[in-house]
């Protein structure tokens, strides 16, 4: 019997057998999110000697965002890479890191994920069966269309904008007096050219890298949401590595994260320079409180429960 319980204790304890990862991302093959992807793949298998590796299926191959979720959540996909806007309609805390409005500048931004909210933002998605290892950046998400300028928030009225399939942003857009459109990322490019939406909204990189500039030549500085995008991890396969690969798998994130900011920030200004020597349109909104006062019934509706209440509070405290 003794030797039966030590027999069952070492397998308990034993390492999950080598094994080729699934993970999934939107983005095309050299865009930030999926350079990082792939050092964090080269650190796990180097910090387990050839055991593990990360098969990475990027350009939206898995899927789009919102189907993607749904798969690493019944262990389908292994580690997807998301924005956290489509995770926002079943995880209340990632709703408050999409709010409108709610960071002051990147850096407030950075101050608040790579800190103690940060981690108790990840730490809330294991109930809803993710694990989240860190936050990579996504900029601040502005409009863009094909009609005219905005300066006002009155500018936007009668306009189709294309907004990520969260309830959140459809409700934003209608507050700020557009007809929002809620349209997976692929589907775009083709809305733009003809003619189904005016616009959308989004960062610099994406604005650029997809060509959505050559046809929606205006773009107004809103940084309304700088909403980052999370890496998350199916909690199936979580639950089969041992501690000691965990540590190693989250180590491994955070490690890329921080390169991808590197990397985000260089691409960033070098897709703004290129708009920007093509020709586009950009505003740089000097009052943006006409657009704040039109989204605040949103934001204190969505913060309206005491604990995300507290989590806002501790957002907009930070240094």
């Amino acid at each position: 019997m003794l030797a039966m319980t030590s027999m069952l204790a070492l397998l308990a304890a034993a390492p999950l057998a080598a094994r080729e990862f699934r993970v999934a991302d939107t983005q095309p093959a050299d865009y930030p999110t999926v350079k990082a992807l792939e050092l964090m793949g080269r650190l796990i298998t180097e910090r387990t000697n050839g055991r593990h590796t990360l098969r990475i299926f990027h350009s939206r191959q898995l899927g789009e965002e919102k189907e993607t979720i749904e798969q690493t959540r019944i262990g389908a996909i292994d580690i997807n890479r998301t924005n956290v806007a489509p995770l926002a309609s079943f995880i209340p805390e990632a709703n408050i890191l999409a709010l409108p409005f709610l960071f002051r500048s990147v850096d407030h931004l950075h101050a608040v994920l790579d800190g103690p909210v940060g981690d108790d933002i990840l730490a809330s998605f294991e109930r809803y069966g993710l694990i989240g290892l860190a936050f990579y950046d996504s900029g601040a998400r502005s409009i863009y269309n094909s009609a005219r300028p905005i300066r006002r928030v009155e500018d936007l009225k009668g306009l189709r904008i294309r907004v990520q399939q969260s309830d959140m942003m459809v409700e934003m857009m209608r507050a700020l007096g557009a007809e929002p459109v809620a349209l997976p990322y692929g589907q775009v490019t083709v809305s733009l050219t003809t003619g189904l939406i005016h616009g959308a909204e989004n960062n610099w990189p994406s604005y650029v890298t997809t060509d959505h500039f050559r046809a929606a030549r205006h773009i107004t500085l809103t940084e309304h949401t700088m909403s980052p995008e999370v890496l998350v991890v199916s909690k199936k396969c979580w639950e089969e590595l041992t501690p000691e690969e965990q540590v190693i798998f989250r180590a491994a994130a955070r490690e890329s994260a921080l390169a991808m900011r590197g990397e985000w920030q260089k691409l960033e200004a070098a897709s703004r320079r290129e708009a920007e020597a093509q020709g586009v349109s950009v505003v740089t909104l000097q009052d943006r409180s006409g657009f704040e006062t039109a989204v605040r019934p949103i934001v204190d509706r969505y913060a309206s429960e005491p604990s995300l209440a507290a989590l806002v509070a501790r957002i907009r405290q930070a240094k």
